[in-house]
């Protein structure tokens, strides 16, 4: 039961949207994500657009012919974006960080395997597959508080957080990849 690991451009990602969907789903309709399922749907309904963004890439893994993860990211734009959960990481690291360390970086915007995966390297090979190109090694992400397990998987694998979630926030912080140049610049968690 080897699982094979593919770096996919935003067309031929595509061809799996059925089984990127259910993944998705598997992975986050679960603890402690507890995400609806019209979630999954969205995600699948946004994979279009997000596939023509400039340096779109993304990975999938495959085990026993079933897509059992993926990973998607893109280089963040400048100006720093202001939509969904950036006003938080921006507010963690401030202005001056936020334009330093994280646009033009890798940003990876979803990381999915199935509940039957984790534990098996997939999703560590998945995220070393799409950031090995990342430029200058500059790759990040944002996760929640409320994901411990992911929070202790990005540690394991040598990402570093770099912001703490704010009093009134949800409890995004900001992870640089195990190359950014900025990790040691980072605070150390609390």
């Amino acid at each position: 039961m080897r699982t094979g690991i593919r770096v996919l451009d935003g067309a031929a990602l595509l061809a799996h949207t059925d089984a990127l969907r259910s993944v998705y789903a598997d992975a986050f309709c679960a603890p402690p994500w507890n995400e609806d399922e019209s979630k999954a749907e969205e995600f699948a309904a946004a994979l279009p657009a997000h596939a023509r963004r400039p340096g779109f890439t993304a990975a999938t893994a495959v085990r026993d012919d079933c897509l059992v993860g993926f990973t998607t990211a893109w280089p963040t734009l400048a100006p720093f974006p202001t939509d969904r959960c950036y006003p938080q990481a921006a507010a963690g690291l401030g202005p001056e960080r936020t334009a330093q360390w994280l646009c033009g970086a890798l940003e990876i915007d979803e990381l999915a395997v199935t509940p039957a995966a984790h534990g098996t390297g997939t999703a560590a090979g998945l995220l070393d597959a799409v950031t090995a190109d990342a430029p200058d090694g500059r790759a990040w992400l944002l996760t929640s508080v409320q994901a411990p397990r992911a929070m202790a998987f990005y540690r394991r694998h040598g990402w570093t957080q770099a912001t703490h979630p704010s009093t009134e926030g949800k409890g995004i912080v900001v992870f640089l990849g195990p190359r950014h140049p900025a990790r040691s610049s980072a605070a150390l968690p609390l």
